[in-house]
């Protein structure tokens, strides 16, 4: 005879006991790729406006068990940009349940894109973008130094060409001395300086001597510092052109491979009917605008902080939207600017934590977020041709 259960066994539903000790959870989604680019479409690039789920930024995305991991590719210089993304993207994944160690690698890949029609390629310059002016004295050498050091600093590498024969200023801006060097007898070497390659007709020439050269020599010149330097794997090739749309400026937009133009003014009326030429110009041969840097936008006094408008407000903003361009950024008018490009250390690498700084990295990475967006170069990917006679 069984003995009797004891009293509280007998209120015990053993079925629905071992029923609900056992069973699985209800209602928890299966950790899946799909899932996971879900998520990542709320994480958006701050600086092309689109979400890291639907471009093709994303590579190499593993899902084991509940470990994610993936790589994203930007096609832009950012190194600065790389941690905060980096957490964002860490934190997105994270709201998935079930999720266990999450691998985010991020890293610049920054590519060749499309030029003018028949002009032939530098095979070691990935992207050529003039720095131009319509007048002198608005900073556009200034701006250049700064733009390509401020590219450097973002993990890019970054070369310049002084295009300017009558006032080469790059190798004073960045605090070069020197002649090129050929170890081949063909090809002259750049000189560098804090990480950027820099080529000259200002390290041929005494500083003294005068380049009375017509037009047709110094395009001639221009020509052979281009494509006769040996510019190393370069990312970004920044042209410090001469000033004006005269026959230098306008040859040298026809014959160089360009990605695209940068141009630079100040907001003064006089300033900006100049630019109004170059935008044109540019236009006419072929070569995108990727927008228009404001110089000595205003002026705020060391000792008492009152800002003035000296050259006018709102200019460059105003012309890039009369000419359906980006207005890349606009930079106060201060002493120091000067001061550091002067002695051979401009502002980007004598003082990279201040405003104006923070203000060129903005103007080089939104200038580098254009190009990233234009049409690739495929060229490199055609197989050559050779045509041989049979013996």
């Amino acid at each position: 005879m069984p003995l009797p259960l004891p009293f509280w066994a007998q209120r015990l539903d053993f079925r629905a006991f071992f029923s609900r000790a056992f069973a699985r959870p209800q209602h928890m989604p299966q950790l899946t790729e799909t899932l996971l680019l879900e998520v990542l479409q709320t994480v958006v690039d701050p600086n092309t406006g689109r979400d890291f789920g639907s471009g093709k930024q994303l590579k190499n995305l593993k899902v084991e068990g509940g470990d994610i991991s993936f790589d994203v590719e930007l096609g832009y210089p950012g190194k600065s940009q790389m941690p905060a993304l980096r957490e964002a993207l860490i934190a997105a994944a994270r709201t998935l349940p079930g999720v266990g160690q999450v691998s985010v690698n991020i890293s610049s890949k920054i590519a060749a894109h499309a030029v003018q029609r028949g002009v032939q390629l530098l095979p070691s310059v990935k992207n050529i973008i003039a720095v131009a002016s319509g007048k002198g004295g608005v900073c556009k050498s200034t701006t250049t130094a700064n733009l390509a050091l401020a590219l450097a600093a973002e993990g890019a590498s970054v070369g310049i060409l002084d295009a300017d024969i009558y006032g080469p200023s790059q190798p004073m801006m960045m605090g070069l001395i020197g002649q090129p060097e050929s170890a081949d007898g063909k090809t002259m070497e750049p000189l560098e300086n804090y990480g950027v390659q820099v080529i000259s007709i200002g390290f041929l020439v005494d500083a003294d001597q005068a380049m009375i050269w017509r037009g047709p020599m110094a395009t001639q010149a221009l020509e052979q510092l281009l494509r006769q330097t040996h510019w190393r794997a370069l990312d970004y090739l920044l042209i410090d052109m001469p000033p004006g749309t005269g026959d230098i400026a306008l040859t040298l937009s026809q014959r160089v491979p360009l990605t695209g133009a940068i141009i630079v003014t100040t907001p003064q009326d006089i300033a900006l009917l100049d630019v109004q030429r170059g935008v044109a110009m540019f236009k006419k041969v072929g070569v995108p605008i990727l927008g228009i840097v404001e110089n000595m936008a205003v002026y705020c006094c060391p000792n008492c902080g009152h800002t003035e408008h000296i050259f006018g407000e709102g200019g460059g903003q105003r012309m890039a939207e009369k000419h359906g361009v980006d207005s890349l950024g606009s930079l106060p008018l201060t002493l120091a600017i000067r001061e550091q490009a002067d002695s051979g250390c401009p502002t980007v690498v004598a003082d990279p934590d201040s405003a104006v700084a923070a203000t060129y990295r903005d103007i080089a990475r939104r200038a580098a977020v254009k190009v990233a967006q234009q049409a690739k170069d495929f060229s490199a990917k055609f197989p050559t041709i050779q045509v041989s006679k049979d013996t």
